[in-house]
């Protein structure tokens, strides 16, 4: 399994950016996708995540109303919407998969992208 993030880049607060997840190497209409982040020092944290056979999201509150998550079955690409960025949103953003047979707030995947830096300068 072949998880590849893009779209991370520097953006001035208020800013937007969205983020892409691109999958290859397995089945992704029957999978869990989801988009966690880690700023330097902190733990990883959980962003969005969505089922992709039924298009079901689960959004963390802490950004909750200025992300969104979305995929593309055809291009088996998985995006993160962000909006009214601010500078703690600085981090580094993964991607993650799995078998669509956990809640979709678990926190639990099994295949990892390397991740795409977003920069939010105040």
């Amino acid at each position: 399994v072949q998880l590849v993030e893009s779209g991370g880049e520097l953006v001035q607060a208020a800013g937007s950016l969205r983020l892409s997840c691109a999958a290859s190497g397995r089945t992704f209409s029957n999978s869990d996708m989801g988009w966690f982040r880690q700023a330097p020092g902190k733990e990883r944290e959980f962003v969005a995540a969505i089922r992709t056979n039924t298009g079901s999201t689960y959004v963390a509150d802490s950004v909750k109303g200025r992300f969104t998550i979305s995929r593309d079955n055809a291009k088996q690409t998985v995006y993160l919407q962000m909006n009214r960025l601010q500078p703690e949103d600085t981090a580094v953003y993964l991607c993650a998969a799995r078998n669509s047979r956990f809640l979709l707030r678990d926190v639990r995947y099994a295949y990892w992208g390397q991740g795409t830096q977003v920069t939010v300068s105040s």
